[in-house]
């Protein structure tokens, strides 16, 4: 398996996988690497299969990871994806094992998925079948699971604050984002025309910062939206989408 390790020296050269060929993403992709590079300086690792496809690993250490989670000590994985054609080669395996390989001296590695099959999640059965455990849960059906590499270290557990929503006092609609997606930055912007003719109050609040993502409000803070203080979805908002919610207020 000829792998590629993304480094500061060689992230503007190499594609980042997840939108690749999507012209429409250009400035998320741009936003993408440059988040890429700020985490690198925190410990951040990007390993993909040395082709023109979606098949990477991306983790870090779980004190700057970007979710509202206890996990001192250990990795936490942003992102395991096999896409397409590249399933079924073992290539999944392969990147979680380098992963594993490369963290063997922590406590042990944690990955976020949903109870069931969610879009843009990893898979629950999948890490399961590789010696994971479910250590926490967290609405809406989201769950930590973990492989301890110690069996004295404490589970890893998501914040209260994870499931706190913005409060019952807070009307309107609220969208969290990050540039973890490369599709995030862009759909924003769409979203401005939209935004800027509701007589509903719609507030867009960028996570700018480890410490902000691990104070949200919810477990995903790629993106998240919220509807009068309660958590609504993580699905990306395109300007439709949104006049379809506006409506229903």
């Amino acid at each position: 398996m000829d792998k590629v390790i993304l480094t500061q020296e060689n992230i503007e050269q190499e594609h980042i996988c997840c939108a690749m060929s999507d012209k429409k993403s250009a400035e998320g992709v741009e936003a993408k690497k440059e988040w890429l590079a700020c985490r690198m300086e925190e410990g951040l690792k990007f390993v993909k299969l040395n082709v023109r496809g979606k098949v990477f690993i991306e983790y870090l250490p779980a004190e700057y990871a970007w979710v509202p989670i206890e996990a001192d000590g250990y990795t936490f994985i942003n992102c395991l994806w096999v896409a397409g054609s590249f399933k079924g080669h073992g290539y999944g395996r392969e990147l979680l094992k380098t992963c594993e390989e490369d963290v063997a001296g922590t406590n042990g590695v944690v990955v976020m998925v949903g109870k069931k099959k969610l879009p843009y999640l990893s898979d629950k059965a999948f890490f399961i079948r590789h010696g994971y455990e479910v250590c926490d849960s967290c609405v809406p059906n989201i769950e930590l699971l973990v492989k301890r590499f110690r069996p004295d270290a404490p589970f890893p557990r998501f914040k209260s604050c994870a499931s706190a929503g913005l409060g019952d006092d807070v009307k309107g609609i609220d969208i969290f984002y990050t540039a973890q997606c490369p599709f995030t930055v862009p759909y924003i912007k769409l979203l401005d025309p939209v935004i800027q003719s509701s007589s509903v109050p719609v507030r867009v609040h960028p996570i700018m910062t480890h410490e902000m993502a691990r104070d949200h409000r919810a477990p995903l803070t790629t993106y998240s939206v919220f509807v009068d203080g309660k958590f609504y979805t993580r699905e990306v908002l395109t300007p439709v989408k949104l006049q379809k919610l506006l409506a229903e207020q």
